[in-house]
């Protein structure tokens, strides 16, 4: 049996744009894929910390060290630029993949940068605060 599990996530990512006239998707900075193992056309789930929409796209690559997190489309009309937005990536694995595999969440701060890494354990029950 294959469940869904978290893969990776972007925790706190601010949003650098939103372009309607763009054609959808999400456009994430090539260092930040790179660092949380997200790929383009990927599908992710969104979280807008500022007013509680959640919605699916898939991904784009930005260019390297840009530090975009721009929403392009109709995903944009969900967004403005300074929101706080959570980005999960999701797999699916048979519990043995799952038994080694350990998400990565990068702790983005406002401008971004990665500030932390977590690599989640399956085995802990809640995992440390963020602040």
């Amino acid at each position: 049996m294959l469940r869904k599990v978290l893969h990776s996530k972007l925790h706190h990512a601010r949003v650098t744009e939103a372009r309607e006239d763009y054609i959808g998707s999400i456009t994430i900075d090539a260092d930040l894929l790179d660092a949380c193992g997200m790929r383009v056309n990927d599908v992710v789930l969104i979280a807008n910390c500022e007013n509680g929409a959640r919605f699916e796209t898939y991904v784009f690559r930005g260019a390297r060290g840009s530090r975009t997190i721009g929403l392009n489309g109709a995903a944009a009309k969900l967004v403005s630029p300074g929101d706080r937005v959570i980005i999960m990536h999701w797999a699916h694995m048979t519990d043995a993949e799952y038994a080694e595999h350990h998400p990565t969440c990068l702790i983005l701060n406002e401008r971004n940068d990665i500030e932390r890494t977590i690599h989640y354990d399956p085995d802990v029950l809640i995992p440390q605060p963020v602040r």
